[in-house]
């Protein structure tokens, strides 16, 4: 199947080559230029690239290279597949390429992958929402080099007390316990950290708030890494029948089945 020629901003998922969607594989292995994040783009998801495909590694060019290559592949009548780890909506710097590309008039289409914070939960083997002790999971990052607005620091997003997922935060954990401490979380609050996820070398490490900063020294943790933070990280706690959804509860009703109570 041809590609219209257009760039195809494609999330590849977090390193497991088979959590790319359907649509993403099928542009990969099609795509006239493949120009992807090899420092975190799972190297044998790009060797599924056609055989006469161009592929480029875009850790060593700025930003006007990348959106140069593209848009002359582009106006060559070619397809080109900007691929990204994870989601690229998220923290995926996408949107100075595309304001780039809609300058030079090159037509774009983003195609969603499998985050990170998804991926680390499932190998957790976690459900971050969890019925009656978390029903909202904040996706933010710690402050560091780069600022975050006046609205979103860390210690008033922890004070809504629900899963809060950080990414680009490793080694500014010290940080993140006085922010979340700030916020009136307690030191035993459970942390849960996957470097590399689904990735071979993947590594875990279940902590808690308190040993946070000792805890990802001892493991080498410094980059790579998803930190989920928040009482539905609690294996013990989360088992209760206390947290059951109501959706199965024989005794619930809802659109696609009248619910029978006890004795019935």
């Amino acid at each position: 199947m041809t590609l219209e020629p257009k760039v195809y901003i494609v999330g590849a998922g977090p390193g497991d080559p088979e959590l790319i969607t359907v649509k993403g594989s099928r542009i990969l292995r099609t795509a006239d230029v493949v120009l992807y994040t090899d420092s975190l783009v799972n190297d044998e998801l790009i060797a599924t690239a056609k055989p006469e495909a161009q592929v480029l590694q875009s850790s060593g060019m700025d930003l006007d290279r990348q959106v140069e290559i593209m848009s002359e592949a582009v106006q060559a009548g070619c397809s080109v597949a900007r691929v990204h780890t994870g989601d690229p909506a998220v923290y995926g710097a996408i949107l100075e390429q595309m304001v780039l590309l809609k300058q030079r008039g090159v037509a774009y289409e983003i195609v969603p992958g499998v985050s990170s914070v998804f991926a680390s939960a499932a190998v957790l083997g976690a459900e971050l929402t969890v019925p009656d002790l978390t029903q909202t999971v904040i996706l933010t990052r710690a402050e560091g080099r780069t600022p975050v607005p006046d609205r979103e620091k860390l210690r008033d997003l922890a004070s809504h007390h629900c899963t809060v997922a950080l990414f680009l935060s490793a080694t500014l954990a010290k940080k993140v316990v006085v922010e979340f401490l700030a916020a009136g979380w307690s030191e035993d609050t459970p942390v849960a950290v996957v470097q590399r996820a689904t990735w071979p070398d993947q590594k875990i490490v279940r902590t808690t708030l308190a040993q946070l900063p000792a805890d990802l020294r001892a493991a080498g943790i410094t980059m790579h890494a998803m930190i989920l933070a928040g009482w539905a990280l609690d294996p013990e706690l989360v088992d209760k029948d206390a947290h059951r959804s109501k959706l199965y509860d024989k005794s619930f009703t809802h659109g696609y089945r009248k619910g029978v109570k006890s004795g019935e």
